[in-house]
């Protein structure tokens, strides 16, 4: 499959002259020599789609849209199973970075036709095409609902009424303009990546407010938990950030090679695609710092988005596939921390990354797991464990965790009830016409007889006898040679001192029975 751009894509997708990008040979050399840490992140896996993928955006059903901008198309992940769905959906020539709309529709700037493909994502179907001069390159929603399309060879962002689908009038921005995100304050960011510089636009009144300059071939931006802008700047290899208070640069943050894409996940992380390393990196936007070594994805990354459960997806250009990262699960509770050793016990268990997970408890697998969409909270059944603390395992694509003595198996005190039957006898003159006295022995949890009990049956003080309770649970003493005594006494009197089974402790139970002449 040929990776090769064509000449006009060249200047907007650049495959050439990017300041510290590693050239497909000497990244030969490196794979080959340089062995990844043991403990590295690696994407857990990789999504063939179409030639030269670039924009990537969610659709309201979860699936992911990718825009292929070697084929001309857009190719459609079903997010659950990871895999590619239906057929691809023409576009113009070159699609590069789309969005979706409020209402549904996706927006696909088409580079080398000029124009905007329009798709309802409802029916993965064109609606329209948009007649749009000047290169367009990047869309992005803003407050209104409308879509902002950057005109990379016009130098300047259109507006599109996603109500009418018309073009408002043009905005001009600095040289070569990329990315666009919009802050909660309303303002959008462009990137100008050959003007380096980043162009503050007002979204109310369509008018700009000022330019930052000080930034390196910036080519995309992102807006953090705090409402600051993240702009990877592919040709200085770092993030900046920029407060939208003041518009000033206010921090600068090392990444992999070559950062063309960022993004900014649900957990406030912000995410690079580092086309000239081959890699992700991840930066905490609290501290402004990386957290870890950058993650090794496909060849040349260039776009990537984050799902509402924290799954990475990126695109690779030069490889026609999408990689997924899924970092590894955490456990923070597990609610309830104690059941009983038969199993059955359905738990909650909250914690981050659990999408796909699997759930040992004690070394056995528990069943019925089910995550919910953010992958913060899944439950799952208990199985049968050993009496005590058990630790609570959670596996996933991306790893798995272990929560120590995160369970507690303890056994169960069942109730139990002793039913007498009463003594059958003629009074006078004394004649028995049963010769046992019966007491039954039921678990009023489960509602089963059990056998194997000692009963003790009892007139007052006196100790008549013991009997075990049989398979139906029936404890049965021969009364004839002590039927005086019972009468004498109206009845008998049955106990149980409770017991251990494996499966539950029995509680103590008694009864009284008196005697009755058929």
């Amino acid at each position: 499959m040929s990776t090769n751009l064509p000449s006009p894509l060249q200047e907007l997708l650049l495959t050439a002259s990017l300041p510290g990008q590693v050239s497909p040979a000497a990244e030969a050399r490196q794979v080959s020599l340089v062995a990844a840490p043991a403990a590295a992140l690696m994407a857990t896996g990789t999504i063939p789609v179409g030639t030269n993928p670039v924009g990537l955006a969610f659709i309201p059903n979860g699936d992911l849209y990718v825009a292929n901008s070697g084929s001309s198309n857009v190719s459609t992940i079903d997010t659950a199973t990871d895999t590619v769905i239906g057929a691809p959906i023409p576009t113009g020539t070159t699609p590069a970075w789309l969005t979706v709309a409020p209402n549904g529709n996706a927006y696909v700037p088409n580079n080398i036709s000029n124009n905007v493909t329009v798709i309802d994502t409802a029916t993965s179907t064109v609606l329209t095409t948009i007649p749009l001069s000047g290169g367009p390159a990047a869309a992005a929603v803003i407050p209104s609902g409308n879509v902002y399309v950057s005109r990379f060879g016009a130098n300047s962002v259109q507006e599109i009424s996603t109500a009418t689908n018309t073009i408002g009038p043009a905005i001009p921005t600095g040289s070569g303009p990329v990315g666009i995100a919009v802050a909660p304050n309303g303002k959008a960011y462009v990137a100008n990546r050959n003007a380096n510089s980043v162009t503050v636009i007002d979204t109310a009144t369509a008018t700009v407010v000022t330019t930052i300059l000080g930034l390196n071939q910036p080519n995309f931006v992102a807006i953090g938990p705090s409402g600051d802008a993240y702009v990877a700047n592919i040709g200085s290899n770092n993030v900046s950030v920029i407060n939208t208070n003041t518009d000033m640069i206010v921090a600068t943050i090392p990444v992999g090679t070559n950062p063309w894409g960022i993004t900014v996940g649900p957990n406030g992380n912000a995410y690079t695609a580092n086309r000239g390393s081959n890699d992700v990196s991840v930066i905490d936007t609290t501290t402004n710092t990386t957290i870890g070594a950058p993650i090794p994805v496909g060849s040349q990354p260039i776009a990537l988005v984050v799902a509402p459960n924290n799954k990475v997806y990126v695109s690779n250009i030069a490889s026609a596939n999408v990689s997924v990262i899924q970092f590894p699960p955490t456990i923070n509770t597990v609610t309830p921390n104690q059941g009983p050793i038969t199993g059955g016990t359905v738990v909650t268990i909250t914690g981050t990354n659990l999408t796909g997970a699997s759930v040992d408890i004690g070394g056995n697998p528990a069943t019925g797991v089910t995550v919910n969409a953010t992958g913060t909270q899944l439950t799952a059944t208990t199985p049968p464990g050993a009496a005590g603390p058990a630790d609570v395992t959670v596996t996933t694509p991306g790893g798995s965790t272990t929560l120590v003595g995160g369970f507690t198996y303890f056994v169960p005190v069942h109730a139990t009830s002793l039913t007498a039957t009463p003594a059958l006898a003629k009074l006078f003159p004394p004649h028995v016409y049963f010769p046992f006295l019966t007491a039954t022995l039921t678990d009023q949890v489960t509602g089963l007889p059990v056998p194997g009990q000692t009963i003790v049956f009892k007139i007052g003080s006196n100790l008549l006898g013991i009997a075990t309770t049989d398979a139906q649970g029936v404890a049965r003493f021969n009364e004839t040679l002590i039927l005086t005594l019972i009468l004498a006494n109206g009845g008998y009197d049955v106990e149980f001192a409770g017991a251990s089974t494996p499966s539950a402790i029995l509680s103590p139970s008694s009864d009284h029975a008196g005697v009755i002449e058929p």
